[in-house]
């Protein structure tokens, strides 16, 4: 806010103008991140086309791709089938999203030693807002220079004055010379009109719209920033007005990050182990976790469930709950169908709380009588198939024709009512 004076005849007149600061938003990125900590290093992406192998087993997509690989056509999230068929020199390296994860932690703390809030979607790329950090280290040029030496990864950096627009300057930036986009909304949405629409792709809600516009003729930023924004509402919903805002050189402002939470609890397992077995080990770690001082009696909102694989690479499952939850068998319904997606068989199980709940409070009631708990309990356990299986999945046996000589006239099943 700044505050005028000026003379108006005989007398003192106050004006006060509000000015609305563009925020200029610092993007940190290392591209492949995940795929260079599983190869082993930058080195070794040099020259041979390297892929991620797919971590889900029912949903059979690579990773990350090195340069070499998306040269003969390989991009990340392709079905593995087609990867190959495309690069059949194309080499798999196993996934370490726990290694990744812990390496990405490091350069986090880092460029949070220099005071910066950080917001990071995804491991590889970091953001964080320059106010105040701008007289601080002496003026954006010596931000950016802040940045590059608070960690010892190579990093591109990107510089505008939104979200979508810093973390795109930072994708064409050059190793050593970052990319600063100036001129507030105006220059953002100038900078990134003549890119692809493929630059969506970023952020999840827009990447989806991309194939569809791209099929409309819509080949550039510049295209989707003129559509009116009612038909796009009218056509693709919110998706549509978000991908149209970003095109614009406007968006969301960050949310940094909180501190991260290190309540969890892993188990060895002596025989490389999967099904039954593995569920087992699951119910021993919601157990335990459950039973830790440290929970302090909170309930869980979120954890992420962790696997060390046989023969190299981890794999890793985020679960937020429809409700914060304190219950073993609840917790362990929730998670047991994620055991399924594990690529290969598991010789250590983790548990890691991300978010907790409220204190858990007492489930006995002073006034209700035993059989409307167990009725309410009954609804429960219901609505959770239904959710689970579908409308079908919960239904009940009723006589319509006892008397009836043929069998199949005789019941009938309904949907379950309590």
């Amino acid at each position: 806010m700044r505050k005028f004076g000026s003379r108006c005849g005989e007398g003192l007149t106050k004006m006060r103008t509000y000015v609305r600061i563009n925020q200029m938003v610092i993007a940190a990125l290392i591209p492949a991140f995940e795929l260079k900590v599983a190869a082993g290093g930058s080195s070794a992406l040099l020259g041979e086309p390297l892929a991620l192998a797919p971590i889900d087993a029912v949903d059979q997509r690579i990773g990350q791709v090195s340069k070499a690989a998306e040269g003969q056509g390989v991009a990340a999230g392709m079905p593995l089938g087609e990867a190959l068929s495309r690069c059949p020199r194309l080499k798999l390296i196993p996934a370490d999203p726990l290694g990744s994860a812990a390496a990405w932690e490091l350069v986090l703390k880092g460029i949070e030693g220099i005071g910066a809030a950080v917001a990071s979607p995804t491991p590889g790329l970091a953001l964080f807002e320059a106010d105040g950090l701008l007289r601080l280290h002496r003026g954006l040029e010596g931000l950016i220079t802040q940045t590059r030496r608070s960690v010892s990864e190579t990093l591109r950096i990107g510089a505008a004055e939104s979200v979508f627009a810093a973390r795109t300057a930072a994708a064409l930036a050059r190793v050593r010379q970052a990319k600063v986009v100036t001129g507030g909304e105006d220059g953002a949405g100038s900078f990134l009109a003549p890119l692809p629409v493929a630059a969506l792709r970023q952020v999840d809600s827009a990447g989806r719209l991309v194939p569809v516009l791209e099929r409309l003729g819509i080949s550039t930023l510049g295209q989707l920033a003129q559509l009116p924004i009612a038909k796009l509402a009218d056509r693709f919903g919110s998706d549509g007005i978000e991908a149209r805002e970003l095109a614009c050189g406007r968006g969301p402002r960050l949310r940094p990050r909180d501190v991260p939470l290190q309540l969890n609890e892993s188990i060895e397992i002596p025989e490389p182990a999967d099904g039954r077995q593995l569920g087992h080990a699951l119910e021993l770690l919601i157990g335990r976790l459950l039973a830790g001082a440290e929970r302090e009696g909170r309930t869980l909102r979120s954890v992420e469930l962790q696997a060390s694989l046989e023969g190299g690479g981890t794999w890793l499952r985020a679960a937020c709950f429809r409700e914060a939850l304190d219950s073993r068998l609840r917790i362990g319904l929730a998670l047991k169908p994620l055991l399924d997606g594990i690529p290969a068989p598991v010789v250590r199980l983790g548990l890691l709380v991300t978010a907790f709940g409220p204190p858990a409070v007492g489930r006995q009631s002073l006034i209700k009588e035993a059989q409307e708990l167990k009725l309410e309990r009954l609804r429960e356990a219901v609505q959770q198939t239904r959710t689970a299986g579908g409308p079908l999945s919960a239904l009940r046996v009723v006589e319509v024709e006892p008397d009836s000589r043929l069998p199949e006239r005789r019941m009938a099943l309904t949907p379950f009512e309590v």
